[in-house]
């Protein structure tokens, strides 16, 4: 099914290409790819506005997403009834403040990028990180599929949340 990417901010040039090929790798490797999936890039003005609408939290932040399918168990793939259901849903990223925590952290952003995809995807697919045993379990989702993806593309990403509890 279809992959878009949306770039709707213009202070961080986005490297559509490799970008696009990661998503189908890991889309790939989590057995999603029959499922549309919404990549949305934005501005630290509008994931602000995001994460306080939807969150109570009024500060940018990397990533938000918001699944078609609620209530997934974590690991658990949706099953879909009907053909306009197969849908992930979309993860909108803070592309400023991921590159700006980058910068700070003298990290790739471009890794890094790819890194907070694949977490938001997890959270599309039912997992969290509200307790130490949901951080866990996401942990150890994220460090496989990201291995998988370090194998195929010769890179060595790790997860996003390794320092969260």
């Amino acid at each position: 099914m279809s992959l878009i990417i949306r770039n709707l901010q213009r202070a961080i040039p986005i490297r559509r290409v490799p970008l696009r090929k990661k998503i189908e790798q890991l889309r790939c490797i989590l057995g999603v790819q029959r499922f549309d999936l919404g990549v949305v890039c934005v501005s630290n003005r509008h994931i602000q506005l995001l994460n306080r609408t939807y969150r109570g939290k009024n500060i940018p932040t990397d990533v938000l997403s918001f699944p078609f399918h609620e209530n997934l168990r974590a690991g658990d793939l949706p099953q879909p009834c009907d053909p306009d259901e197969y849908n992930l849903g979309d993860i909108f990223l803070g592309v400023e403040y991921i590159y700006r925590q980058c910068e700070e952290n003298k990290e790739d952003s471009n890794s890094i990028l790819i890194v907070t995809i694949a977490h938001g995807i997890c959270h599309l697919l039912g997992y969290k990180h509200s307790t130490e045993a949901e951080w866990q379990q996401m942990y150890e989702k994220e460090a496989q599929i990201l291995q998988q993806l370090s194998r195929l593309s010769g890179t060595n990403f790790q997860p996003l949340t390794k320092s969260h509890f």
